[in-house]
């Protein structure tokens, strides 16, 4: 990674690095630097997160991190903050002022309950409906399934008293 890319992102890790210090924390080994360029490293080449290059922290530490970093939304900040930069240079508002909703039919295997599925007569598809909402310069911010699916999920989902 670039020095220049590095320093936008930065920031975002040092916060993230700062709010874990303390009593108990044990001394760091590897900068971030290093395990933000072996997550994409493993990205961009699409290999197992056990085989990166002997250069790189090793691979428990960099997953670690990467556990760490998606379960506290660190990821997501750094790709919000990305994003909005992106947009500022393209002389656009940070917040999208447009969106697309599309619907999918998607086919189902044929193991799945038929109560779980439906027809398209448009398509002639048997199986499940999405829809999916894309904003200008953002695609895929989310497929919700059809509605009488998410009810049959959130039912589901739903503690038990």
């Amino acid at each position: 990674m670039s020095d220049a890319r590095w320093a936008l992102i930065e920031p975002v890790f040092m916060a993230w690095r700062a709010r874990r210090t303390g009593p108990g924390m044990a001394a760091r080994v590897h900068g971030l630097r290093e395990s933000v360029n072996a997550i994409l490293y493993v990205n961009r080449a699409g290999i197992p997160w056990g085989y990166p290059p002997h250069d790189f922290p090793p691979y428990e530490t960099v997953y670690d991190y990467y556990a760490k970093w998606e379960a506290d939304g660190t990821i997501q900040q750094v790709h919000d903050l990305l994003r909005d930069k992106t947009r500022q240079f393209h002389g656009r508002s940070v917040q999208p002022t447009a969106a697309v909703v599309d619907a999918q039919s998607v086919k189902t295997s044929t193991g799945v309950a038929e109560t779980s599925q439906g027809i398209d007569a448009g398509k002639k598809i048997k199986g499940r409906k999405r829809q999916c909402e894309h904003r200008h310069a953002r695609p895929g911010l989310g497929c919700l399934g059809h509605r009488r699916e998410r009810a049959r999920h959130h039912r589901r989902q739903a503690p038990a008293r």
